[in-house]
């Protein structure tokens, strides 16, 4: 049977991009080697599927990287707008919470699954799961089809590979597409886990494990300079720091440099107030319970679960009382409450990542077409492309904007 469209890969960028080129009267065989399609979007935002974010554009791509300009005309053509009233029109209304996060209303990522597998079969695709592809067959620098693991050639017009990541291979994720583009020509950026947790040097975490701070600042250190900061909330575990700002965090710095470099992470618990503010409320609250305890003091600085690991940062005795504080020990109270900060050996591997950042290079894809500039009707769509961001929607947009985008251009090339 010919093929206009196979595409390879049934995630969030693979039923978008089938579904569109066959609303378009194209013949399209969508491809899934996991048992059910759109594994990893079934259990995306812890269940609840953040599909996207309203920020304006301008702030949208700030959340993006590297490449922000490569998405462009694929915003520009389907963006938050058309991607929401897409879901609605399907039978998915959405509700938008703090920072502009978009969710289905019933906040069930399944419900997102079902209803875009069901629409993309009504527009006529024909997908089949539990057949992995082996490679894409190409002739006079033309993609000409696939072939399946057992061997079995399919041709067709055009193949768009939508494999997604490394990140969660359990959900089929396993970096495929990276292997099956490398091995037509295709540079493939530096990949590593990304939206991941850190681990950090010394038992402090693990004391505090289960502890979410919320309203901090935290800073990047590499080798004594400044690299990133988030605020925001975050979460000590038993190997060392997670939660959303440690998770954006991740993004900035790769694995061989934390290896390779002496990495901190810095925890500003007061960032309301600078160092000279912060000296003053420490100094009146020194002043008007000069008879209480440090212990009884922290309370009013920290967490109660907190005060013990705090403390013997500074070295100052709990039992001591306010007025016995001296200036120098005062000094460190503040700098700590500034600058808490642990040392970072290595993030968690890719089955904890909630994406990959590296990809295929977006030099060599025709952002106004998805297609491959160096193999003609060879298109990308999704995570296998060198483009990754925060969490809050943004990186689902990216899914959906370059499978539609990718769908569309199907007819044109």
């Amino acid at each position: 049977m010919n093929y206009d469209v196979i595409i390879i890969g049934a995630g969030a960028s693979g039923l978008m991009c089938a579904g569109t080129a066959a609303s378009r009267g194209l013949h399209v065989m969508l491809l899934e080697k996991m048992p059910m399609p759109a594994r990893k979007l079934r259990i995306s935002g812890k269940g609840r599927c953040n599909i996207t974010n309203i920020a304006p554009q301008s702030e949208f791509m700030k959340h993006i990287g590297p490449d922000t300009r490569f998405l462009k005309y694929a915003f520009a053509t389907f963006f938050s707008k058309e991607l929401i009233h897409f879901f609605e029109s399907i039978g998915v209304p959405t509700i938008t919470e703090q920072g502009g996060r978009v969710f289905p209303a019933s906040e069930s990522a399944q419900d997102v699954v079902d209803a875009l597998v069901k629409w993309a079969k009504k527009q006529g695709i024909e997908m089949i799961c539990k057949e992995p592809v082996s490679c894409i067959t190409v002739n006079d620098n033309k993609a000409t089809g696939i072939i399946l693991a057992n061997g079995k050639h399919i041709p067709a017009k055009k193949v768009v590979l939508a494999t997604g990541g490394a990140s969660y291979p359990a959900t089929g994720s396993e970096g495929d597409g990276y292997r099956m583009a490398k091995e037509l020509g295709h540079t493939i950026k530096p990949v590593y886990p990304a939206l991941v947790p850190f681990e950090t040097d010394s038992d402090i975490p693990k004391r505090l494990q289960g502890l979410s701070l919320k309203n901090v600042q935290a800073h990047i250190w590499v080798e004594g300079r400044k690299t990133a900061s988030a605020f925001g909330e975050m979460l000590f575990t038993h190997f060392g720091v997670s939660g959303p700002i440690i998770l954006s965090l991740s993004r900035k710095i790769q694995p061989g440099e934390i290896k390779q470099k002496n990495v901190e992470i810095s925890i500003d618990l007061k960032p309301a107030l600078d160092h000279e503010k912060l000296d003053a409320r420490l100094l009146r609250d020194m002043d008007e319970h000069g008879k209480k305890s440090f212990n009884s003091l922290l309370k009013l600085w920290l967490p109660s679960s907190m005060i013990p690991v705090f403390a013997d940062s500074t070295g100052i005795p709990l039992e001591k009382t306010g007025n016995q504080i001296s200036s120098a020990e005062r000094k460190k109270i503040r700098l700590l409450l500034k600058d808490f900060r642990l040392r970072i050996i290595r993030t968690r591997g890719f089955a904890e990542a909630i994406i990959t950042a590296g990809g295929v290079s977006t030099s060599e894809i025709n952002p106004v077409t998805m297609e491959s500039k160096l193999i003609k009707n060879l298109f990308f769509c999704g995570e296998v492309i060198d483009l990754d961001a925060d969490t809050g929607g943004y990186n689902l947009q990216i899914a959906f904007s370059t499978g539609y985008l990718a769908g569309i251009s199907m007819q044109k090339s």
